[in-house]
């Protein structure tokens, strides 16, 4: 019996010890999936953009004064932050890199996008979008005769539509703004009604008007600096006809002229100077032309 004892004391203590080494013991270093970056450029190195395609008109940008702007098929503001994804080729990385010795194998030699990103007039980077991996919906891309396997995502930013890429917003970021003379809309014509700001607080052309500070403050933000229409479209305006309209006062002295196209069932502003019909739903639309002034009733 005590051998038996033992004995299973033994075995015991060997597989203990067995157990202690297979957990202590070094583990063996999973190696790594290779990436490749497809570019080491800086998003400011560049300063326009052309995206070509085999059977539409090629949109182009430019930036001016730090800001990007569509220049073809139409000339106005560009939504920043769809230019940036445009942009973002430049940090994409791939798990393979190829010599671009076949462009055909990867439909190459007819790319359904050629994107182009210019330092000046005659210094660009070309990247060049072929076909799709099936496997892993990946799509390839030649740049510098060197071919990659990069996300779709890059393709579809530089693919959306044009009026897609024209921004939302009715103020540039630029724009610093100083008043409203509403006085030629509607319901403020009988009162010529203008808000501005004088020495960092709000002031009503009307007298028994009973402003606060923060909720004009809070209009101006929401509705008009951070406010975003719901969609867009390319205006031209019309000579024979004459809408309500409205001005906003800028600090520096100038002003921009907005046309209100209709009020209902939704509100349609346009900007002239832009050559955009804003789209903004009927309730966000009346707050908009309507600042908290707190007239008696």
């Amino acid at each position: 019996m005590k051998k038996r004892w033992l004995l299973n004391l033994i075995l015991l203590a060997v597989v203990a010890g067995l157990v202690t080494f297979l957990y202590v013991r070094p583990k063996p270093e999973q190696a790594e999936p290779a990436t490749y970056e497809v570019s080491n450029y800086k998003l400011a190195e560049f300063n326009a953009i052309s995206v070509e395609f085999p059977t539409k008109a090629a949109v182009t940008f430019e930036k001016v004064d730090g800001l990007w702007r569509l220049t073809a098929p139409h000339q106005t503001r560009a939504d920043q932050a769809s230019v940036q994804r445009i942009l973002a080729i430049v940090a994409a990385s791939s798990p393979v890199k190829l010599s671009a010795s076949d462009m055909e194998k990867f439909g190459l030699n007819n790319p359904s996008i050629k994107l182009k990103l210019f330092r000046n007039k005659d210094q660009f980077e070309e990247f060049l979008f072929g076909t799709h991996n099936p496997l892993t919906d990946q799509q390839y891309v030649a740049h510098r005769n060197t071919v990659y396997l990069i996300a779709n995502t890059y393709a579809e930013a530089a693919s959306t539509q044009t009026i897609e890429l024209i921004d939302k917003a009715p103020l540039k970021p630029t724009e610093k703004v100083a008043g409203f003379d509403l006085s030629r809309l509607e319901q403020w014509e009988e009162s010529r009604l203008n808000v501005d700001i004088v020495d960092g607080q709000w002031k009503v052309s009307i007298a028994k008007a009973k402003p606060q500070q923060n909720e004009l403050n809070e209009w101006l933000d929401y509705n008009w600096v951070h406010n975003l229409a719901k969609s867009v479209e390319m205006y031209t305006p019309d000579r024979k006809k004459t809408y309500p309209s409205f001005e906003i006062k800028m600090a520096d002295g100038s002003k921009v002229h907005f046309d209100k196209i209709q009020e209902s069932p939704e509100l349609i502003l346009a900007r002239p100077d832009e050559g955009v019909m804003y789209y903004f739903p009927q309730d966000v639309g009346f707050v908009m032309l309507n600042p908290p002034i707190n007239l008696p009733n």
